[in-house]
Parts: C-alpha cells; sequence; structure tokens
C-alpha cells in the first residue's frame, strides 16, 4: 500500500503534495454539453495498512530537452503524519473511537486530565459480557484478548534519500529508526548514528539528501 506525494510550485509539505496525489484531471465525452470535457476525479483512502509508503515524485520526463529530469523543490515531511482527512466517511466513522482513546493515552502521558465520562464508560464496557448483562467476574477472572486497532496516525521509521541534482546518477541512502528510537543512516557499509532533527531536514531543497520514499508505522491503540 502506497501513496504519492505529488510535487509543483504550490506544495511545500507532505500533506499538500499528498492531496494533489489524489485528485486526477480526465476528459470525458459529457452528455449534457455534446462534447468531451475536463472532469475532476477526488480519490479518498478506504483501508489503512499497518506500515505505509510514500513516493515522492521528484523525477519527470522533460518534453522541451528529451530527458529525466529531478524536482528539487523543498517538501517537508514530518515525523508524525495523520491521514485522517484523506479517509472516506466510512473509514473516519471507524477511526472516531479509536483516535479517542490515542488523544486520551497521550494526555495521561503529558499530565492532562482525560475526559472522565469516557473513561466510565470504557470501565462499565470492560464489565458487560456477551449477553449484555451485567458480570460480577473481575478482569483476573474472566481474561479476554484484546484487539488492536487504527488510528488513522503514522511515525516516520525509514527514509530512502537521494542525493545529487541528476536523475540519471546520484546516490541512495537509507535512514531507519530503530527499536531504541535512535536513527541510523545506512551509507553504503557504513552505519551511522543521526539525531531525530537531522531526519527533518530532508526535505530537499539542494544538493543534500533528499526524501524520496518515506515509510510509516501505523500508531494503534488495544481496545
Amino acid at each position: 500500500f502506497s501513496l504519492k506525494c505529488h510535487i509543483s510550485h504550490e506544495v511545500n509539505h507532505l500533506n499538500e503534495g499528498l492531496k494533489q496525489g489524489l485528485k486526477a484531471e480526465l476528459e470525458k465525452n459529457s452528455p449534457a454539453l455534446g462534447r468531451s470535457a475536463i472532469y475532476l476525479k477526488e480519490s479518498h483512502i478506504s483501508g489503512l495498512p499497518r506500515y505505509l509508503t510514500i513516493q515522492f515524485v521528484r523525477f519527470f520526463w522533460k518534453r522541451e530537452s528529451n530527458q529525466k529530469a529531478k524536482i528539487l523543490r523543498k517538501v517537508d515531511c514530518p515525523l508524525q503524519l495523520d491521514v485522517y482527512d484523506f479517509c472516506s466517511n466510512d473509514l473516519r466513522k471507524k477511526l472516531e473511537g479509536p483516535r479517542k482513546i490515542l488523544r486520551d493515552e497521550e494526555g495521561k502521558k503529558a499530565g492532562l486530565k482525560t475526559d472522565e465520562k469516557s473513561s466510565d464508560s470504557k470501565k462499565n464496557a470492560m464489565n458487560i459480557n456477551g449477553s449484555g448483562e451485567s458480570s460480577g467476574s473481575t478482569l483476573q477472572d474472566a481474561p479476554f484478548e484484546k484487539e488492536e486497532h487504527l488510528t488513522g496516525v503514522y511515525d516516520l521509521v525509514a527514509v530512502l534519500t537521494h542525493k545529487g541534482r541528476s536523475a540519471d546518477s546520484g546516490h541512495y541512502v537509507a535512514w531507519v529508526k530503530q527499536e531504541d528510537g535512535k536513527w541510523i543512516e545506512f551509507d553504503d557499509e557504513n552505519p551511522i548514528q543521526q539525531r531525530e532533527e537531522d531526519i527533518t531536514k530532508l526535505s530537499g531543497g539542494g544538493d543534500w539528501h533528499m526524501a524520496y520514499i518515506c515509510m510509516y508505522k501505523a500508531r494503534v491503540v488495544s481496545i
């Protein structure tokens, strides 16, 4: 499962490129006009993966010079990506519950007070059995398996960059986040530890490494 980040003069951030990538112009016959017309097609995401891959469309065919070219424009890619706005209405409804739980969990970590009504309802749900009747057993007496649910929020875990101005040459390097949260740059046989703030600089705009493919890992909650 992958998305494309289209790059134009109006795109400065990954979200803007994704929005363009989900739109397309189609030329087809219009019965009302009696001739061909340009239609705008807008797509929405109907299902989400555990790992989301995004390709930056940096290479294209330049007709004027009849050769491949590279778009050097700077496009910021966030460490955290929320794709909720790109989802279909049905998928948004499915994400609302898990997203509420995620916000509560993040609020607790930040020392914020959560919605007591929401917390009470979750506790009550745990004390109700499958028939809808109240059960006097405790969680230890009646263990159950929690299911993981996607939230539409993703964390950046890997970046493939291309260094160089030419589309026919250059150097590819992988930047991968480890389990302990540290980032490692894999430049051929030389692994180098990097700071997280260095990853945010892989946005392009010059001769430095610029993101070509980003991989995001889904944030999930157990319900």
